[in-house]
């Protein structure tokens, strides 16, 4: 199903048009009323009309998370501040939070970005879909609630957290999807078979997961103990929130990018050059159609890469590849780059671990230390025998060895939102 089939199957060359008409716009708008767009504009010394061709947004310069802090709360605004409706803002765990703003305009956007996104995974007018994402200042509760109400379903806002109601609200009003992150699905299954309930008798067969980085091994961990198709759904509030991109249902490889609204590239994330399609570097993301706060080559900090083949479900906007990783997540050990979801691509390939795992650095005389602390399945093992295995599979993928620590079976933090997968404890 497609919510807005003209545009989601649009020729390539009326797409990459209808692209170059929108950033010319969004670029003159910007430099007119964004006073720190027209001084890096101006520095660049290129205007809106020399951009003949999509290859020159290379020409105009970054935007980075810095610069949204920098201009906190209203620097970045394009529209006179009692045009917003909405404002929605990071956490700030690492200083000031970073501030988006929405109007009317923008709000709809948003929501028929979603609306397309919930589609894409094969939600149907008229099914029920139970919203586990946070609501507040995080983009994600709200996003996917005023999509699936603009596709016609029946939503359930059940924000995150209260486990055991989550799992009641999901009997009783028979969802058929859920939103939220992959970590919290699986921790709503745990807590489902602890109360002897079987997660796959569960109502639910699509799950719409994001807001963090997961695996293929996660999918089908995911898909094995719930009974359903798990999709990949992706957003950052910078740019809109979740709704960017989304997996289809026919292809599941890779995520189509709403290219009428948001602008791709892949870049080197050391020198910040362009990449060629199918390579792995940083996206970077620039909006077409948003009003209150536009952003122009907004460097996102996640990896991934630009796919260009054609998909089984028709659409014509291009696709990128599952967020490996981000650059300010990536772990730097005895001179290795380690990515978390390398590790975690490492332990749910062994059936006898539990999906709860926890990664701790540490500084001891000069030399990187790394734990990786996990949990045994319900199921019963050796914990020898499982610590030893884990611990040789990590220094094949790893190339180094990893200290492995047995847990017991839910005393690893689980997740109510994003997860937090790395004690870091070397800054200390």
């Amino acid at each position: 199903m497609m919510f807005e089939p003209a545009l989601e199957c649009l020729p390539r060359e009326r797409l990459i048009q209808l692209q170059l008409d929108c950033l010319r716009a969004t670029v003159s708008r910007a430099n007119e009323r964004v006073p720190f767009y027209k001084e890096r504009v101006a520095r660049a010394g290129i205007e809106a009309d020399d951009l003949r061709s999509l290859d020159d947004l290379s020409r105009l310069p970054f935007t980075k998370k810095s610069d949204l802090r920098d201009h906190y709360p209203w620097g970045l605004l394009a529209v006179p501040r009692a045009e917003v409706l909405r404002l929605h803002a990071s956490s700030g765990t690492r200083g000031k939070p970073t501030v988006v703003a929405y109007t009317r305009a923008d709000i709809d956007l948003w929501a028929a970005c979603c609306a397309r996104s919930l589609a894409c995974a094969g939600t149907r007018p008229g099914d029920v879909v139970h919203v586990a994402y946070g609501y507040g200042l995080f983009t994600g509760g709200l996003g996917l609630h005023y999509g699936a109400e603009r596709l016609g379903t029946t939503v359930v806002p059940a924000s995150g957290g209260y486990t055991p109601r989550q799992i009641l609200l999901l009997q009783d009003f028979g969802a058929r999807v859920l939103c939220c992150t992959p970590s919290y699905a699986l921790n709503i299954a745990g807590v489902a078979e602890a109360s002897g309930i079987d997660p796959r008798s569960l109502p639910i067969t699509i799950g719409v997961f994001g807001a963090e980085p997961w695996t293929e091994a996660m999918r089908a961990r995911l898909e094995g103990t719930l009974g359903l198709q798990a999709l990949d759904i992706y957003g950052l509030s910078e740019v809109l929130g979740p709704g960017v991109a989304m997996e289809c249902a026919e292809g599941r490889n890779g995520l189509h990018i709403w290219e009428d609204h948001f602008l791709p590239e892949i870049v080197d994330p050391a020198t910040g050059e362009p990449l060629p399609d199918g390579q792995v570097g940083e996206l970077v993301l620039t909006t077409l159609t948003k009003e209150a706060m536009p952003v122009i080559r907004y460097r996102t900090g996640d990896l991934s890469a630009l796919l260009t083949a054609a998909c089984p479900c028709g659409r014509t906007h291009r696709r990128m590849a599952r967020v490996g990783g981000r650059t300010d997540d990536m772990l730097i050990i005895r001179g290795v780059n380690v990515f978390p979801s390398e590790i975690e691509r490492v332990l749910l390939n062994v059936p006898e671990v539990a999906p709860h795992y926890l990664i701790v650095v540490e500084r001891t005389e000069a030399l990187d230390h790394m734990e990786v602390r996990i949990e045994l399945a319900a199921s019963p093992a050796e914990p020898d025998w499982v610590a030893d295995r884990v611990a040789r599979s990590l220094a094949t993928a790893l190339g180094f060895t990893a200290a492995v620590s047995i847990h017991p079976f839910g005393s690893l933090p689980r997740s109510e939102g994003k997860a937090q997968r790395v004690l870091d404890r070397r800054a200390l």
